[in-house]
């Protein structure tokens, strides 16, 4: 799975506007009659232009309109500001990466691309989250020889549709429950056959949407929660993880849509028990091999694997406010719910913040990985991978060691053995995240500064859009949004 190297420039990069014109012959020959020009702001909404598909070249060479305001919106479609973001003035384009470009099975007439943003000069958009993650690969290969490999993890709410009669007629057994409340597609248990059972023609549907997409999915599951399931994909270069997690939740709400259901991907669906998790897998390669295996250091950690995880240990105060950026996030960064909510680390221990996973024997070299677990799904995916990076790669440049690892349950640790291993809580709401990201110099330069003040100023925004609110209508008001 690729992504496109370089830059947007007007007029369109070598051969990309002759190639969109063979796509759009293609794409009309498969009765495709519009392409989606896809990214995401930053607060973790997914937002769209589209264009006819005649329009595909056009849109490789020039671009699309599309104003900067959005990298201010907050969930509600209210708008914050920053010195230079969050006006009326402006304007950007999309170009989209054609080597992305994907017929979208679950929306028959519809294709699919996500896109690089610069400015009406031809500069790149300093808020543009694709570029950065991308700047933070380059750099990662330049300065240290690595590249990367990433997976998110995604988990989703599968709920029977409340709407009101305007949008949707709800089905008899919904008269009772009021607009927009979640009522679970089935209440089986976790990980059970029955739940498989139950939504079997959902789930058929969307492993055959995946496969006519080649999206590589690993598995598919039920999940804790009730009405929960997991899908998790391949890994890719982290620009390509990014955007698959973009196309796949676009496929599961689109097969969903289909069968009369509806889908949350927010952190919190419900006040209280387990929200859903985009837990985040990743390893660094130097020359083709897996830096965290085979190596001499714990659990065959090599050490530049070693302070590269040791790095995103020390930032995750400050990441918290990147990956899980939600006032409804932190209804689901509770501990002993293996969210990850300590700065703890372990092998195989699924309430550290950070797991490493050895991977099975003999497949060793290709799986091993270490996945980040205070991660959901209202993050922007491109932001979440550049700072986590970013992060691994502080700690490499400053040959940082692993403390003590923790097993079993961090929270069950004495505040002694915690002093020993460095273990803490994580923020408890976004405000402590937020203050734990303004401190963060490592983290606000890989975002750089435009980007970073933006991120700041949506987290302000969100955290007044829920003053006075309780966890039950904080809960509601992100339910649907992601």
């Amino acid at each position: 799975m690729t992504t496109a190297l370089s830059d947007p420039v007007p007029g369109g990069r070598p051969g990309d506007v002759e190639r969109a014109k063979t796509l759009a012959g293609t794409l009309s020959a498969r009765k495709v009659h519009g392409v989606v020009l896809a990214y995401v702001d930053t607060a973790g909404v997914h937002r769209v232009k589209t264009v006819p598909t005649a329009k595909l070249p056009s849109a490789a060479a020039w671009g699309v309109g599309m104003s900067p305001v959005f990298d201010t919106f907050l969930a509600n479609d209210h708008i914050v500001t920053t010195d230079v973001l969050g006006s009326p003035d402006g304007d950007l384009r999309l170009y989209p990466d054609l080597d992305r470009l994907t017929v979208l099975a679950a929306q028959p007439g519809w294709a699919w691309a996500p896109v690089d943003r610069i400015t009406q000069d031809g500069d790149p958009h300093p808020a543009c989250t694709r570029t950065a993650l991308r700047r933070t690969v380059e750099r990662a290969a330049h300065d240290h020889g690595l590249t990367f490999r990433a997976a998110i993890e995604i988990e989703w709410m599968l709920g029977l549709d409340t709407a009101p009669p305007s949008l949707g007629t709800a089905p008899p057994s919904l008269d009772t429950a009021p607009p927009g409340t979640f009522v679970p597609a089935t209440s089986a248990p976790a990980y059970g056959a029955t739940r498989q059972v139950e939504l079997s023609a959902f789930l058929a549907d969307l492993l055959a949407a995946c496969a006519a997409q080649e999206l590589d999915v690993d598995q598919v599951h039920p999940e804790y929660a009730a009405g929960q399931f997991e899908i998790s994909v391949g890994a890719a270069d982290p620009v390509a993880a990014a955007d698959v997690s973009i196309l796949t939740r676009q496929t599961i709400r689109a097969i969903a849509g289909q069968h009369g259901l509806r889908v949350s991907f927010a952190p919190a669906v419900t006040a209280t028990g387990v929200g859903n998790g985009g837990h985040v897998h990743l390893s660094a390669w130097r020359d083709g091999r897996n830096l965290h295996t085979g190596g001499d250091r714990r659990h065959g950690l090599t050490p530049d694997a070693e302070s590269f995880t040791a790095g995103v240990l020390a930032h995750l105060p400050a990441l918290t406010a990147v990956t899980a950026p939600s006032p409804a996030s932190y209804l689901r960064l509770k501990p002993s719910q293996w969210a990850g909510v300590f700065t703890a680390w372990g092998l195989e221990t699924r309430e550290a913040a950070v797991r490493l996973v050895p991977g099975t024997r003999g497949h060793r070299a290709e799986q091993a990985n270490l996945e980040v677990k205070p991660v959901d799904l209202a993050a922007n995916p491109y932001a979440a991978l550049t700072c986590l990076i970013a992060a691994g790669l502080d700690g490499l440049a400053e040959r940082r060691s692993l403390p003590e690892e923790t097993k079993g349950d961090p929270a069950a640790l004495t505040s002694e053995e915690a002093a020993r291993r460095a273990v803490r809580r994580l923020p408890v709401s976004l405000a402590e995240a937020l203050a734990e990201f303004r401190g963060d110099r490592t983290l606000r330069a890989a975002l750089g500064p435009v980007l970073a003040d933006a991120v700041a100023a949506v987290r302000e925004g969100e955290l007044a859009a829920v003053a006075g609110l309780d966890d039950e209508q904080i809960a509601a008001a992100y339910r649907w949004v992601y």
